[in-house]
């Protein structure tokens, strides 16, 4: 097995090459004191979360195998699978500018949350979201009451947004089998689409999380995320 580790804003990830597919066991072993693992195989890769389970997309992770598959092919320009998707992606240094694919947001519902109701925008980044727009320090008591909510029978990523201008948001993300993150791609593409749905904010966004920001733009009902991407000495 080779590996390295990277990180995105701060969220971190072993990136793993080995013969054998890894099983959920494995990863759990392997996921110590970072966000998940990513699994290359070819010209495919799972994202493991650090509870053994697997996630259909992650916008940090898919940024990091961007910037190692640039780096091993020696082209700028890449393309692979990750999750249940194609993506492509452009490197430049350590800025990673991918087309994250087309994007889905539902209309707004109310759930009971503990007696309490909650206003969320279910959202498929090719995996799931609730947007909430709410103070963004609240997502360690809401999101693991929604991550599980029954609402969600699959789980669900959570993130708590506020617009702070017409391009401008501030979130927290509760990440489904992770907890609370630094950062996150595709909950960043989740929470600019939901804004853009209602009304809050215009394309492009600028997403601001406690690791740093990341710009999504997004066109005909698809989205591209820009951020960085670097690897860990």
């Amino acid at each position: 097995m080779t590996s390295s580790k990277w990180h995105a804003l701060g969220n971190v990830y072993l990136l793993v090459e080995q013969a054998e597919p890894l099983t959920a066991d494995g990863a759990r072993a392997l996921s110590h004191d970072t966000d998940g693992v990513l699994e290359v195989r070819g010209n495919e890769v799972t994202v493991w979360n650090p509870d053994g389970s697997t996630a259909e997309m992650s916008g940090n992770g898919a940024r990091i195998a961007a910037a190692w598959f640039a780096r091993k092919t020696g082209s700028p320009e890449v393309r692979f699978r990750i999750g249940e998707r194609d993506v492509s992606a452009t490197v430049a240094g350590e800025n990673v500018v991918l087309d994250a694919g087309p994007v889905e947001v539902g209309e707004p519902e109310t759930i009971d949350v503990g007696g309490e109701h909650v206003e969320l925008t279910p959202v498929s980044v090719g995996n799931p979201h609730a947007v909430v727009r709410r103070d963004p320090a609240d997502v360690r008591r809401l999101g693991p009451l929604l991550e599980s909510h029954p609402r969600f029978p699959e789980r669900t990523n959570v993130q708590l947004v506020r617009v702070d201008g017409e391009h401008d948001l501030t979130v927290g993300v509760w990440e489904r089998g992770a907890g609370e993150t630094l950062a996150s791609g595709s909950s960043s593409v989740a929470a600019a689409a939901a804004a853009i749905a209602n009304g809050w904010c215009a394309s492009p966004v600028t997403v601001h999380l406690p690791g740093g920001d990341l710009y999504v733009e997004l066109a005909d009902g698809r989205a591209r995320l820009t951020g960085p991407a670097v690897e860990l000495a």
